[in-house]
């Protein structure tokens, strides 16, 4: 899927949102080209798909990483790359949507599989 094809299904699937999702995410959905890896990866196997960014210039946003998406799914099926889009613009929204109420289960929880991540990876190391 090339960029401009990945901002025509993101966009459908944005649609596909109710309206007050979207309340106070000023800086929007934006694709950003590059491939992100998790800081906490032991080498280059845990990709970042996609992120709710807060600042004080940029405001409220979500980023989706195509070059992420492109190293995890250039193989898949037009329909499991769109599921898994769909399921990481779902996911980065309710970040935002969590967010604007202070809530912070999505976050603990995203802690939780961060934390199995780097345990089973320490189990590997010593083998």
């Amino acid at each position: 899927m090339t960029i401009d094809e990945m901002q025509e299904v993101l966009s459908q699937l944005a649609d596909e949102l109710p309206e007050g999702f979207f309340r106070e995410l000023n800086g929007g959905i934006i694709i950003v080209p590059e491939i992100k890896y998790h800081p906490q990866a032991y080498g280059q196997n845990l990709f970042i798909m996609g992120e709710y960014v807060t600042d004080t210039f940029m405001g409220r946003q979500i980023k989706i990483y195509y070059g992420s998406f492109e190293q995890v799914h250039r193989h898949t099926s037009p329909e499991v790359y769109r599921d898994a889009l769909r399921a990481t613009l779902r996911h980065e929204f309710r970040h935002h949507v969590e967010g604007l109420s202070r809530l912070m289960d999505l976050e603990l929880e995203d802690k939780r599989q961060i934390e199995r991540y780097l345990s089973h990876g320490a189990k590997d190391a010593e083998k």
